[in-house]
């Protein structure tokens, strides 16, 4: 399964506010279709347990905008380390490095921070590294290429009044635009509130 292409107000629509999609807000939050119905909080009497579990898997995939076969390669890979899964999951999600980027705000968006991360414009503990996926550690420092159309770029970023507010585990020089990562993210700080135990739940099923 490819990365979403498609309009990305109609999955906010469906799903709820995703931050790591898109910065636009949709004028209702009504389900798409000609006979949307307007988003209700907690479990419906006539929703099944699989329907739930499924639609906070589908928010979580599109928030981080990655595919199924990604998803379930990190949740066996959550299943493996010692501690809570769900938590170890978000945790692997949490320190990509398209979502550093755009934690630190230097993208407006995930997809727009891959784009970013693909073209060679960052360069982790200085050498460079184009892919999205790259798992950053506690110690690692980001320092973005020295090129002025980028740097103008991001410094317009950076000024965006609605940006996410920076998480304690990074710190960033914005006179320099050098990154680092003091620790691995902790549970308060994760940008996208998602029930995890839901997402365990439904790959112990089908996984």
């Amino acid at each position: 399964m490819a990365h979403y292409r498609g309009p990305r107000l109609r999955i906010i629509r469906q799903f709820g506010r995703l931050p790591g999609l898109s910065r636009k807000k949709p004028k209702n939050f009504k389900t798409p279709g000609e006979h949307g119905k307007k988003q209700q909080k907690g479990r419906k009497k006539n929703e099944s347990t699989y329907k739930v579990r499924l639609f906070e898997k589908q928010r979580l995939r599109y928030n981080y905008c990655i595919t199924e076969k990604q998803l379930l390669r990190y949740v066996k890979e959550a299943r493996r380390k010692k501690g809570l899964t769900g938590f170890l999951l978000m945790q692997l999600l949490e320190m990509r490095l398209d979502n550093i980027v755009f934690r630190l705000g230097l993208a407006p968006t995930i997809p727009s921070a891959r784009q970013l991360v693909s073209h060679n414009h960052f360069l982790v503990n200085n050498k460079t590294v184009n892919i999205a996926s790259f798992q950053c550690q506690p110690g690692d420092t980001i320092t973005i290429k020295t090129k002025n159309k980028l740097r103008e770029l991001i410094k317009t970023n950076l000024k965006y009044k609605n940006n996410l507010i920076r998480p304690k585990h990074l710190e960033f020089d914005k006179k320099q635009l050098i990154a680092k990562v003091n620790n691995l993210v902790e549970r308060k700080d994760l940008s996208f509130k998602v029930n995890d135990l839901l997402i365990v739940e439904y790959y112990s099923r089908v996984a």
